[in-house]
């Protein structure tokens, strides 16, 4: 089997098509107003009305309250909810339990005492995603799609008990070097398959997923 993708930040119906078409496993729509890539539930309707039932559909969240959650799961039927700010276990469990719906932590990394995160996340979201922790001089740095690689020898040799994702600074000419070094099962993307911040490039999205699809899954993929 092929590594899995999830391509995130979408926002146009042709994105959404050249990744559903592409083959990705897994799209993603920001929910997050400060993102170039921020759609409302409102847009995010049509977006997800095109993707097929066996492609996740994954919506991204900053710290969201209740209310905001559940307009966004009323207007848009999710699968996976990525939690991509400084949510806790116990948010994460409380979130998980009250919607009925999958989650995702994302957590940053620096150096390899960053991964001692990761723990405490066990048992209680579906997946995580690992990726750059922005360099403290960073202006206006977002939660992710930083276009920010971290070093992937962290994660060499390490195991999970739980399905997992590698972003950060992802494009299709490094992507397999990135597997190759982390043995990641499953790659997100966003900013690497852009013109510039929020314009999704199609013929980047097919091309990214073409390269991912010509390689082994070194693990279990997710989900």
């Amino acid at each position: 089997m092929s590594v899995d993708v999830k391509i995130c930040g979408i926002s146009t119906p042709e994105a959404m098509t050249a990744a559903v078409e592409g083959g990705a496993a897994f799209v993603g729509l920001v929910f997050y107003p400060p993102s170039p890539r921020a759609v409302t539930p409102e847009e995010a309707a049509p977006l997800a009305a095109l993707v097929p039932e066996e492609v996740v559909k994954t919506g991204l969240l900053v710290d969201a309250d209740d209310a905001t959650i559940e307009a966004i799961l009323k207007a848009v039927p999710l699968d996976l909810l990525q939690l991509h700010g400084g949510e806790t276990p116990e948010r994460a469990a409380d979130i998980k339990a009250r919607f009925g719906i999958r989650v995702m932590k994302v957590l940053k990394l620096r150096q390899e005492s960053d991964l001692a995160a990761a723990e405490p996340f066990f048992g209680v979201v579906d997946c995580l995603l690992f990726d750059a922790k922005p360099p403290a001089e960073m202006k206006n740095a977002l939660p992710g799609g930083n276009a920010l690689a971290f070093d992937w020898s962290i994660l060499a040799g390490k195991t999970f008990p739980l399905p997992w994702f590698l972003a950060g600074g992802l494009t299709a000419d490094n992507l397999a070097e990135a597997v190759r070094v982390t043995g990641a099962p499953a790659l997100d993307i966003s900013s690497g398959v852009e013109d510039a911040p929020g314009r999704k490039n199609p013929e980047k999205i097919r091309a990214f997923l073409a390269a991912a699809q010509a390689l082994e899954r070194p693990a279990q993929g997710p989900l």
